[in-house]
């Protein structure tokens, strides 16, 4: 199985969990606050929506002619996290997710998982595609960000609503491999923690303990900047 194999099927394992878990949601659900403020739960759909959505027209665009940036590096800080990025960012959530029928933002992720599928699947395993920030990726770089987009944003949909977790073993065995790179089964045995516990402390949706950064430190952590 190539790279970008593996990363669609991360992809598709954890947006086809995310899209059950909406489907039962209630209207009321829809409006929980997140830990994303300003978002409610349907923003931080919207916005899941909308970064899936523009990887087909990524695809379908002129190749570069070399790649300039990994996974790892597309989450560094610069621009792309600035006030004014931000702040169109909450923009662009928030009025995707408007309108009275809020339940649509649950048919709208499937839709763009089978879009992306559909765009991905013949693409060769070193195809490079060019980001909105301008970066030349690998596709295979690209889609392992939407996976991390889907389930640290599914973290923060699950604990608005106070569900358990939906995040799938393909998508946890591939964001671990990001964030600790060869030896990262080395790591995860090391800190002894289950798959979500060991995300939310890597992303900040869990405090961690002075002896567990370092811990983390020393088995070689890839911090991400997430917004």
């Amino acid at each position: 199985m190539t790279a970008d194999n593996r990363a669609l099927g991360a992809f598709r394992a954890e947006a086809e969990a995310f899209t059950a878990a909406l489907g039962a949601l209630t209207p009321h659900e829809w409006e929980r606050p997140t830990r994303c403020v300003p978002w409610r739960v349907r923003d931080v759909v919207g916005h899941v929506v909308t970064v899936l959505g523009r990887v087909p027209d990524m695809v379908a665009a002129p190749e570069p002619e070399r790649p300039d940036t990994t996974a790892i590096a597309y989450y560094r800080a610069d621009h792309r996290f600035s006030d004014t990025a931000n702040a169109d960012r909450v923009a662009t959530a928030r009025g995707r997710a408007a309108g009275p029928d809020v339940a649509r933002l649950g048919r709208d992720l499937p839709t763009a998982m089978k879009a992306v599928v559909t765009a991905c699947r013949r693409e060769r395993a070193d195809r490079i595609v060019r980001t909105r920030h301008g970066d030349a990726m690998l596709l295979s770089d690209f889609l392992t960000t939407r996976v991390v987009e889907l389930a640290v944003h599914g973290l923060d949909v699950a604990d608005a609503l106070n569900h358990q977790p939906w995040l799938t073993a393909p998508a946890a065995q591939h964001l671990q491999q990001l964030l600790f790179g060869p030896e990262w089964h080395t790591a995860v045995t090391a800190l002894g923690w289950d798959p979500v516990t060991l995300l939310r402390k890597t992303t900040g949706r869990a405090s961690v303990t002075p002896g567990e950064s370092a811990d983390l430190v020393r088995l070689g952590l890839r911090v991400l900047t997430l917004g």
